[in-house]
């Protein structure tokens, strides 16, 4: 036990239980429909990936963290807590009472992390955004194969019309956890080779995998940012994810999604302007996570 600083601020049981609940009230607002669908055993090809690919569950989303340096009393639900424990703190014109708050020891274990984070997320920061790829990863991803990753979702031009649609356009895919999935044949198509090494000289904002990331760094400083911003950044995912797939190869009608066809002029007109917008909102919230990660480096 240890007393905290004096201006450390303090969340009674009242007022985090009410940003809590608000916070649940949004996840479930997002998500509630696809979670019905998730408990009934049915697989969705789009929102799936939120989950699978990032780690990250939907329990795990819907738990509330004030962030770094701000102490809740009366939670004792938060001991044990990943990442929390527990402190004394001061009570104005009575006794000392007990806090939770996330652990200095945690943020120490996770310095490496946060200033990759930092690193990565300021160069990306630094660069135009290039808005020329067209979502073609994902074609890449199928290119001359018949191991396609959505199996129960069939390509909307078929395996030759979309080899063909790969060979009429340069692939300018600029992410590294993208590329690394494309297939044999389509890798040496990329206008340049990637690797792991050159992630923090390659990502620019433009990318719509770099801006669902802002998410995946968000969730890997969980609990030492707070949930506001780590959910604002999984709606953003949500919307970027939406459009990846809708610009995808793959016939998503059945879901009620309608298909950018990037094929055609005007498909990538309208893939620019939505990934353009998905561009603008990432430059806030990514510029909000670099903000709460430094402050963390200075702790």
């Amino acid at each position: 036990m240890m007393n905290t600083r004096i201006d450390s601020p303090v969340l009674s049981g009242p007022a985090w239980r009410d940003r809590a609940a608000a916070h649940r009230a949004r996840v479930d607002a997002l998500l509630g429909p696809y979670l019905d669908r998730r408990a009934a055993g049915t697989k969705h090809p789009v929102i799936d990936f939120l989950f699978t690919y990032y780690g990250n569950k939907p329990a795990q989303l819907k738990r509330w963290h004030p962030g770094f340096g701000v102490a809740l009393t009366d939670a004792e639900e938060y001991t044990g807590s990943r990442g929390y424990h527990q402190i004394s703190v001061d009570s104005p014109g009575g006794p000392s009472v007990t806090g939770w708050t996330a652990d200095p020891a945690f943020l120490d274990k996770r310095r490496d992390t946060v200033e990759f984070v930092v690193s990565l997320l300021s160069a990306t920061a630094s660069r135009p955004a290039q808005l020329s790829c067209f979502g073609l990863h994902e074609w890449a991803m199928v290119y001359r194969t018949d191991d396609v990753r959505h199996q129960q979702v069939p390509l909307r031009l078929g395996s030759a019309g979309t080899d063909a649609v790969v060979e009429s356009m340069q692939i300018r895919c600029t992410h590294f956890d993208a590329f690394r999935f494309f297939t044999p044949a389509a890798v040496p198509l990329n206008i340049e080779p990637l690797t792991r090494d050159s992630q923090i000289a390659r990502e620019q904002p433009g990318c719509l995998h770099a801006n669902m990331d802002i998410y995946k760094w968000g969730f890997k400083l969980t609990p030492l940012i707070s949930s506001d911003l780590l959910l604002d950044a999984f709606e953003l995912a949500c919307a970027a994810r939406e459009l990846d797939m809708k610009a995808s190869p793959y016939d998503l009608l059945d879901y009620g999604y309608e298909p950018i066809r990037i094929e055609t002029p005007s498909g990538r007109a309208e893939y620019v302007r939505g990934q353009a917008d998905i561009a603008a909102r990432s430059e806030l919230l990514r510029t909000r996570l670099l903000d709460a990660a430094r402050h963390l480096l200075s702790r």
